[in-house]
């Protein structure tokens, strides 16, 4: 059952300590998307929020920016996927608040939280 190639987890520890994975690890391809996956946490994040506070302009443009970064990651050589995954997971938080946004304030989502809520009456 032994292989030349080793174990698994030798393999694996060659690979973690192979020059192109620390490359790697060190290069833009990396540390762009990782550190803008803080754009699709904070609108997961907001999605239970009340939408009075969703930003209409702004939630647009970020599902177009989203998208162009998501076609810019497969254009680009080598292709970077985990920057297609960072704007995907944008993409998607995004058009839910969007969602959101235009369910609240145009298809009558602020009329039926009026309805259900009820006023306070200031003495």
């Amino acid at each position: 059952m032994s292989s030349s190639s080793g174990s698994v987890t030798q393999r694996l520890q060659k690979f973690i300590f192979s020059k192109d994975f620390v490359k790697y690890i060190c290069s833009t391809h990396f540390w762009g998307p990782v550190s803008n996956f803080g754009i699709p946490v904070a609108a997961m994040m907001d999605i239970r929020k009340d939408p009075t506070l969703i930003s209409g302009p702004m939630t647009g443009s970020l599902i177009i920016y989203s998208l162009v970064f998501m076609r810019y990651s497969m254009a680009i050589t080598p292709v970077n996927y985990l920057l297609f995954g960072c704007h995907f997971v944008n993409e998607t938080a995004q058009l839910i608040q969007g969602g959101r946004f235009v369910n609240y304030w145009y298809f009558g989502g602020r009329e039926r939280a009026l309805v259900t809520t009820p006023s306070v009456e200031p003495k």
